[in-house]
């Protein structure tokens, strides 16, 4: 069966100027099809962020055949962005949907125009590349507001074991490469035993019942100090947690309805505090990034199941060896040490295009309006 090359994560990596106009497209489609759900000022001026990356570092940006190699400085061309940084000020208006709709189809079709006469090469195309990338992520968090979609139940499976190889950890150069994925390198993997899926919400409800979330021994410092400060019993909208039952609150605020989740479903908007506790509980831990890579590429024929959710694994985030500076408009700066914890792999609400085996996403570890869970790994 052949994957539609817009659904494809790596071709999408090495796409040419008419596999990214198709792209483009339809990533302005799947974010207007989401805002027309959520009108909200705090939606609208999320979705702007989109045509106000494409005007600054596209439209309006003379060095953008130079790719993240150009100027962050230098000077632009005039655009409208004057109205724009107003919108997204906290404290300005935002925009009209309808002057919003308006300025977003003014700036796409910029956007494609410019690209329909650019050079074929991985250099020239960077700006547009990460446009997309950019927009898939503005059209995801919107998603995450509304709290559109969930995973499917899966059916419990044993974990799997993994012998000890050595492994290419991160992305070679080659077509586009987040910066956090820079560069590939060798590491040696320890063998290892690792969840075939998720943690699901019947496995995760017996720690709720063994009072995971009052026994201080199970928490690390800090988020023992994030739990009793939240006074969280659940995860983030979970209204009942107990007696195998779990329901839950879903959709965007003031508009929620209660749910009741399947017990197999991966377990949602867990953050990385909740996760660590759980593994104590469990007697077990979070995965590596090595591991959960290794896996991830090389044992979904073995049922190593993913994309159902972000998985919060052990580690803070950092760069990896020989990343270099960061290039211009760079989507994922490395944070302070210690600051932010690393997700892997993607959710039903990233499209497939991005689901790939290298990526790497961070986020404060109490963090948790992603769609976000884990998995566990033997001790």
């Amino acid at each position: 069966m052949r994957t539609d090359p817009l659904d494809d994560p790596v071709a999408i990596r090495h796409a040419g100027r008419d596999l990214l106009s198709l792209a483009l497209i339809d990533a302005r489609n799947r974010l207007l099809q989401a805002l027309a759900r959520d009108e909200s000022p705090a939606a609208l001026r999320l979705a702007a962020q989109a045509g106000d990356h494409q005007e600054f570092w596209i439209t309006c940006n003379l060095q953008r055949a130079r790719g993240e190699d150009g100027d962050p400085h230098a000077p632009r061309l005039a655009g409208i962005r004057t109205q724009v940084e107003l919108w997204l000020h906290a404290d300005g208006p935002p925009p009209t949907p309808a002057a919003l709709r308006g300025y977003l189809e003014q700036t796409l079709e910029q956007t494609l125009d410019l690209l329909a006469g650019s050079a074929e090469d991985d250099r020239t195309l960077h700006v547009y590349r990460q446009a997309l990338l950019h927009e898939d992520r503005l059209a995801q968090a919107l998603a995450e507001r509304l709290d559109d979609g969930a995973p499917l139940p899966r059916a419990d499976r044993a974990p799997l074991w993994f012998a000890a190889p050595r492994w290419l950890l991160g992305s070679p150069p080659g077509g586009f490469v987040p910066h956090n994925e820079r560069w590939a390198h060798e590491v040696a993997v320890p063998e290892f035993e690792i969840d075939a899926q998720p943690v699901n919400w019947a496995r995760f409800a017996e720690f709720a019942a063994d009072d995971g979330y009052d026994r201080r021994e199970l928490w690390s410092e800090v988020g023992w100090a994030w739990a009793q400060r939240e006074e969280r019993r659940a995860p983030r909208r979970v209204e009942q947690l107990q007696g195998g039952s779990v329901v839950v609150a879903r959709g965007p605020p003031g508009a929620t309805v209660l749910q009741r989740a399947p017990a197999t479903q991966p377990v949602l908007h867990v953050n990385r505090f909740e996760a660590e506790a759980w593994c104590r509980w469990a007697g077990r831990r979070l995965p590596t990034e090595p591991e959960w890579e290794l896996a991830a590429a090389g044992g979904t024929r073995r049922g190593f199941a993913w994309g159902d959710v972000f998985e919060w694994v052990a580690g803070s985030a950092r760069a990896w060896p020989g990343a270099g500076r960061e290039g211009a408009g760079c989507l994922d700066t490395i944070p302070v040490p210690g600051a932010a914890g690393v997700l892997r792999g993607g959710s039903v609400a990233t499209p497939p295009r991005w689901r790939h085996p290298k990526a790497r996403r961070f986020a404060p570890p109490e963090r948790d309006t992603m769609f976000c869970g884990f998995r566990s790994c033997a001790l």
